[in-house]
């Protein structure tokens, strides 16, 4: 699935926000995970493998190392989000259309 332009503003984000791109403080790992749950959150869904290809792509990153563990941790948080248990609507049992 091609990434969308509400993920692509996103990825640009975390691009303008990181400033050394070929090494990750914990604080930009913090940044970039709270942005993938972001992504996530708000409905939209992406495939792994286009982040990393978005970010082989960009330009300004140049250490594949840097970009692999960026792809990582949109794994990681995309796995965490889907396994989180759902929050689920209640419906009663009262019967209110009065059919009884």
């Amino acid at each position: 699935m091609p990434l969308t332009n509400q993920i692509i503003v996103v990825l640009n984000e975390i691009t303008t926000n990181i400033q050394n791109k070929k090494s990750l403080s914990v604080e930009d790992e913090n940044y970039i995970k709270s942005k993938f749950g972001e992504i996530l959150q708000s409905g939209q869904y992406y495939d792994v493998d286009e982040i990393e290809s978005w970010f082989d792509n960009e330009g300004s990153w140049t250490s594949k190392p840097t970009i692999v563990r960026i792809t990582n941790m949109s794994h990681y948080i995309q796995a965490r989000f889907e396994q989180a248990p759902k929050k689920l609507r209640m419906v009663s049992d009262d019967d209110n259309c009065g059919c009884s």
